[in-house]
């Protein structure tokens, strides 16, 4: 089962009967790690998601932090990002947000080779409008865009931060994290053949930051410390990476506040009735911002603090992967159906707002790729 060794949470009405267990220690090492080999480089805009279709195309986006962000989706072409379907759809023109992307944090292809774009809707922080917290597909035999799911304001309002996403069309279901940090953090689930969506797990223990929560990363404790006199805060964001099993029975997902995994029956997200759900704590496998699963079942996460990527087994045991000085924030992971695990670093936590002011990242950002002997867990 993959959800062995987990202990469960029983979670009702926004409320959980108990908080996770502290488990401390590291994933014991891989006996055969493989080799990161990079894939492209990007000199400009940090990067932060990723996605291979079946035919092998690349494509990423560049959140609007602050960088400059010609375009906020691409498609790697000899090595280098190129607009993606085209500049006009990739123009943050916030007086038509349906037809445009604004500030996208996430590309995913599914299991019919599309490409579908994670929209937050809000550009360098401000109020996302009506409209701009999306979900849009590009059909990849025309590069058109060919579906545009607009979620209301119940359910990503102006200051949600839709996160990341997967979907499940056997059963027709899309499911997504909210990581605002302005709260509530919980997962959004979208009925595909309605285009109707809701949430579930609003502000639950599982998917709320660790209070206090307080990462090491290069040798520093990571802080929101947006100049030279600031102490320092801790940075509270919820429920962000995503992941769901390969027959689409068990969604996993994580705080990025948090070094814990948690999963949960997609049957008891997709209720339109609230009732209680069963939430399984899964243990530690560090703190991580993207997931991803293969076709075997295992869950892959990053571990940032120590520039690694680990691997949940089906037992419930979990294994470092690779740890290598150049994971230096692994952010988002993909599997292709070359069998390689796809991950983006980009150097997040060297951004001037947790740096006292000063801008530490030094480019190029890497998209690296390693071999893990499966595919994609898509359906």
């Amino acid at each position: 089962m993959p959800l062995a060794a987990g202990a469960a949470l029983a979670v009702g009405a926004g409320q959980a009967e108990a908080a996770p267990r502290p488990v401390s220690g590291a994933p014991h090492a891989h006996p055969h790690a493989p080799r990161l080999e990079t894939v492209a480089t990007f000199d400009g805009a940090m990067p932060t998601g990723v996605t291979v279709s079946r035919g092998g195309r690349v494509f990423v986006n560049f959140p609007r932090w602050g960088d400059d962000v010609p375009f906020t989706v691409a498609e790697i072409r000899h090595g280098k990002p190129a607009a993606y379907p085209d500049r006009e759809v990739n123009t943050p023109d916030t007086t038509a947000p349906e037809r445009h992307f604004l500030g996208v944090q996430s590309v995913v292809v599914d299991a019919a080779d599309r490409l579908w774009v994670v929209d937050t809707g809000r550009v360098e922080w401000a109020d996302a409008p009506y409209g701009g917290p999306k979900l849009v597909a590009v059909d990849l035999a025309t590069d058109k865009v060919v579906r545009t799911i607009v979620f209301p304001a119940s359910v990503a309002g102006p200051r949600s931060f839709v996160n990341d996403v997967r979907f499940d069309l056997v059963h027709g279901f899309a499911y997504l994290t909210d990581a605002t940090p302005d709260g509530p953090n919980g997962l959004i689930v979208v009925n595909l053949a309605t285009g109707e969506s809701w949430r579930r797990l609003d502000d639950t223990p599982s998917t709320l930051p660790v209070p206090g929560f307080v990462p090491t990363i290069d040798g520093r404790p990571m802080l929101n410390r947006p100049d030279g006199t600031s102490a320092g805060t801790p940075i509270g964001i919820g429920v962000d990476g995503i992941a769901l099993s390969p027959d689409g029975e068990w969604l996993y997902y994580c705080p990025l506040s948090s070094r814990r995994l948690y999963g949960v029956r997609t049957r008891d997200l997709i209720r339109l009735r609230k009732t209680a759900i069963q939430v399984h704590d899964l243990g530690v496998k560090g703190m991580s911002d993207g997931l991803e699963t293969d076709r075997a079942g295992r869950v892959y996460a990053g571990d940032i603090e120590r520039k690694a990527i680990v691997r949940r087994d089906t037992d419930g045991s979990y294994h470092t992967l690779v740890q290598d000085e150049r994971l230096s924030w692994p952010d988002t992971f993909s599997i292709g159906y070359d069998h390689k695990l796809y991950v983006v670093a980009n150097q997040l936590n060297r951004q001037a707002a947790y740096n006292g002011g000063t801008d530490l990242r030094r480019k190029p950002y890497v998209l690296y790729r390693l071999p893990i002997g499966s595919g994609p867990a898509r359906r």
